[in-house]
């Protein structure tokens, strides 16, 4: 568990995730080149070659140099994109390919963040158009994502506005923390890479989930926690536990109703006994 509710007269706090194999099982970006191929954006070659960029992400052999290969290649990919047709392929398909790939637990933990009064916020390499979309499935309040620059004709011009990896998301969460006014030192932060290093260092309460090997060893030498997500569910069928609060409630009308059914017997038996004594 998290703890107690926060207590509001203390600067407020949030909770940083990000969002490829610390949230979703897969990456949200190459999920979707199916969907893109089917729309007519991409070939059946980049189809491919997405699907190899997918198996080396999951295995866990996507070092900087891979990750940074992977974004020149996919901004050349997208350039010519008309963005209103990228945001209507996710919006279509957004339920059916990411719904299912949620891990059980990262949902859970973004209940219980919520719940406790923090934030909650989605920190993603990947592009706004797929990650703003997942964190509004998510019931993220905010998301932190890589925009594409968009010219004149509606139309993705393959260059980076901002991109967020590395230091950027450390640096956007302490922009963050300065406009929403949160503590980072009473903040957390989950990750699966090494890459995101930075902005686990600068909350907190940092947590290493399924840790790639360089992160693995950052967290055992550090001392910290080390989760493991396996369970991708659809939201709709979690067994949602209620909250704290929740449980203190129903806790609370179980005990009023107990009380009011105890004061009714007694107060029945009186009369019954009243009556009795009159006859």
């Amino acid at each position: 568990m998290l703890g107690l509710v926060e207590n509001h007269s203390l600067p407020r706090t949030a909770a940083f995730f990000d969002l490829d194999k610390t949230v979703i099982a897969k990456s949200s970006t190459l999920t979707f080149s199916k969907s893109f191929y089917q729309g007519g954006l991409i070939n059946r070659r980049a189809v491919l070659r997405t699907a190899y960029a997918q198996f080396v992400f999951l295995a866990g052999g996507a070092d900087h140099d891979q990750m940074e290969r992977m974004r020149e290649y996919l901004s050349a990919l997208c350039r010519g994109w008309n963005v209103q047709q990228v945001k209507e392929i996710v919006a279509e398909t957004l339920h059916d390919l990411i719904d299912p790939i949620i891990y059980d637990e990262a949902a859970s933990l973004i209940e219980e963040h919520h719940t406790a009064g923090r934030d909650v916020v989605i920190v993603s390499t990947s592009g706004a158009e797929v990650v703003e979309p997942i964190g509004e499935l998510l019931g993220a309040d905010r998301v932190v994502a890589t925009r594409m620059v968009v010219g004149a004709d509606g139309c993705f011009t393959g260059e980076v506005e901002y991109y967020a990896y590395g230091p950027t998301k450390a640096a956007a969460i302490k922009e963050l923390a300065e406009s929403e006014g949160y503590d980072l030192d009473r903040c957390h932060a989950y990750s699966d890479s090494a890459t995101d290093l930075p902005m686990l260092e600068s909350v907190g309460y940092p947590h290493a989930v399924n840790p790639d090997r360089t992160l693995r060893r950052e967290a055992l030498a550090r001392g910290w926690p080390i989760l493991d997500f396996h369970r991708p569910v659809r939201l709709k069928e979690r067994r949602r536990t209620p909250s704290r609060p929740a449980l203190v409630a129903v806790a609370a009308v179980g005990a009023a109703a107990a009380t009011a059914g105890l004061v009714w017997f007694v107060s029945r038996r009186r009369t019954t006994r009243a009556r009795f004594t009159l006859v």
